[in-house]
């Protein structure tokens, strides 16, 4: 599934492609969806017994931001130039893009730049063999940890747009039971390797522990 997001981009998002079938990595995805089903996020989470920490790490990055990427698809043409000149997360947070690469240095952009800078640095990250390998045996690099550490801190700043900027088209669309659900596992599944600092997670603090309230 491919998301165009219209009026303001000729780029055509493309989610991570499945995972090869059979493949260790899809395995460990059909488990995570099983568990999932369970309704039990925290245990859904958790490093099956006898799996590669890198491998759930790198399985799950590749699921949230699929996701990620639907769901902000659905409320894209509301995120504008013009609605959001800026990408915050309310008033107190403002995030400004740098890939160290192609941008060294921070840039102050519009909501939907960054976000269009973002899913394609991720996305590269994600299709890089380096990386990310998909092959059963081909070990993890040695900055995988800090790699993915990344692309879930970024990824994070996507949700707490769309709570803080746009929930309201959420809940028309109704599809606020949707992002929650995402939402929640995402946290847990960071909560539960410490993949994001705490103050990385401010912007939307509150939320997270009416989110995980429930399951203390």
């Amino acid at each position: 599934m491919s998301f165009l997001f219209s009026g303001r981009s000729s780029k055509t998002f493309k989610p991570r492609k499945a995972l090869p079938e059979g493949s260790r990595q899809a395995e460990l995805l059909k488990h995570a969806e099983a568990t999932l089903g369970s309704g039990n996020l925290r245990l859904a989470v958790a490093l099956p017994e006898g799996e590669d920490l890198n491998e759930w790490i790198a399985v799950n990055t590749v699921d949230f931001f699929n996701q990620i990427n639907m769901l902000f698809g659905t409320i894209a043409e509301f995120c504008t130039e013009q609605s959001c000149p800026v990408m915050s997360a309310g008033p107190k947070y403002e995030y400004h893009w740098a890939d160290g690469t192609n941008i060294k240095r921070p840039i102050k952009c519009s909501a939907p730049k960054y976000i269009d800078y973002l899913m394609t640095w991720v996305q590269d990250q994600l299709d890089d063999e380096a990386l990310f390998p998909s092959k059963i045996g081909v070990p993890f690099p040695k900055n995988f940890l800090s790699v993915a550490k990344m692309i879930l801190r970024r990824l994070f700043r996507v949700y707490a747009h769309v709570y803080h900027q746009h929930f309201g088209i959420v809940t028309q669309l109704q599809e606020e039971a949707h992002l929650n659900t995402s939402f929640k596992h995402f946290i847990y599944f960071v909560q539960e390797f410490n993949l994001i600092d705490r103050r990385e997670l401010a912007p939307l603090q509150d939320l997270i522990e009416r989110l995980t309230a429930k399951d203390r």
